[in-house]
């Protein structure tokens, strides 16, 4: 049966973290996502796990990457200043191919910006992170039960493509209190992905002999398979190389095993990647995501009650984005489409790049205020 809780959006995201087999935190408080540490400290104890708080962001994604290299499911937490002090380290995570989830709880930047109000400024910091070339899974929650399915899910993803992963919150859902109708616990475990491993002669392993657009199987340390792990471009056991050929096979392998995946199968897994409401019949179309989308859905009903037929697309996987459906609703409704966001038009130029021109329309605020429904239903009936 489904679970009906009071919680807020931080608090379940660091719930789902422990329901999907996480049992390592490491990491350092910041607003807005400091919930998501607490909760973790005081949990996972209970569950067998390990807690940690360091010294600084940086040394708590190293000990939750040493963690996960040692075959433990971890986590860390922080926002859009502890990602950029992050950042080297995520790079080493998508080199090396250590599985980690990353929970943002997205505030007002640059710099120390506004931290105790909202914002989705971090959109482009999550596609790329870091330097070099990877590809980034991020998932973008845009409802308190999200805050949870979209966390499991992320440490699904990360077990599977061996690869860390974003998942976004924002200030506004990360600390919103509120019923949330999350699934089953079975259900949950039922769905538990867990790294694939190499059980023959420890003689014969070579983790990064992996093909084109596969994953590396990384065994768990101190189970008796020796191999390397470095920031370097490396050879298929884990040993520093610069011959060319490896190098650049490594690259489109990194880049291939996620993008070359998500564009073949018009996703990353057979969850949705995106949420369509009331667009059947539609005219024009609303796009938001996070905790937006929950005012577009407010938007959505106040216009058909003024006789304006509106739905609207929600990404839920930002990255890779969703690019089959956003061309299909590009060549669908042409001028009619409306996009809202709280930032300066991160994902706008996603939606440009796929379906070719820009000629819709935007709401956009940068300013750490949301986005009120009233706004959005003023703005779509400008358009039409």
């Amino acid at each position: 049966m489904a679970r009906e809780v009071i919680s807020t959006g931080n608090e379940l995201a660091s719930k789902a973290a422990i329901d999907a087999g996480a049992r390592f935190f490491g990491g350092y408080p910041i607003t807005p996502s400091s919930e998501v540490m607490h909760v973790a400290s005081d949990l996972l104890p209970k569950v067998g796990g390990k807690f940690i708080q360091m010294e600084d962001e940086i040394a708590g994604i190293s000990v939750a990457l040493g963690a996960s290299m040692s075959g433990v499911k971890a986590y860390t937490a922080t926002s859009g200043p502890g990602i950029s002090l992050k950042s080297e380290q995520i790079g080493l995570g998508f080199i090396a191919e250590v599985p980690l989830v990353i929970i943002n709880v997205m505030r007002g930047g640059p710099s120390t910006g506004l931290p105790t109000r909202v914002s989705q400024a971090d959109i482009g910091q999550a596609q790329y992170p870091t330097h070099g070339d990877y590809a980034s899974i991020t998932l973008c929650a845009g409802s308190l039960a999200e805050c949870y399915t979209q966390t499991v899910r992320a440490f699904n993803l990360a077990e599977k493509y061996m690869t860390p992963v974003f998942v976004l919150l924002d200030e506004t859902i990360g600390h919103m209190h509120g019923k949330a109708i999350l699934p089953d616990l079975e259900e949950v475990e039922k769905s538990i992905v867990n790294r694939a491993e190499f059980t023959g002669d420890p003689k014969d392993y070579k983790p990064y002999d992996a093909k084109m657009n596969e994953p590396a199987v990384l065994n768990p340390f101190f189970k008796g398979y020796r191999y390397h792990v470095t920031g370097l471009h490396h050879g298929v056991t884990g040993f520093p190389t610069e011959d060319a050929e490896q190098c650049e096979f490594n690259i489109e392998r990194l880049v291939g095993k996620v993008n070359t995946v998500a564009a073949e199968n018009d996703g990353l897994d057979d969850l949705p990647d995106y949420e369509e409401y009331m667009l059947d019949d539609a005219e024009v179309c609303l796009i938001a995501y996070g905790s937006i989308g929950l005012g577009a859905y407010e938007a959505v009903q106040k216009l058909r009650a003024e006789g304006i037929k509106a739905g609207m697309f929600r990404p839920i996987t930002l990255w890779p984005s969703p690019a089959k459906k956003i061309k299909e609703i590009g060549e669908r409704f042409k001028d009619k489409i409306f996009i809202t966001e709280l930032n300066m038009g991160q994902y706008s130029r996603e939606i440009e790049r796929i379906i070719k021109r820009n000629d819709f329309t935007t709401l956009l605020k940068a300013n750490g205020r949301p986005i009120a429904p009233a706004e959005m239903v003023e703005k779509v009936k400008g358009m039409m």
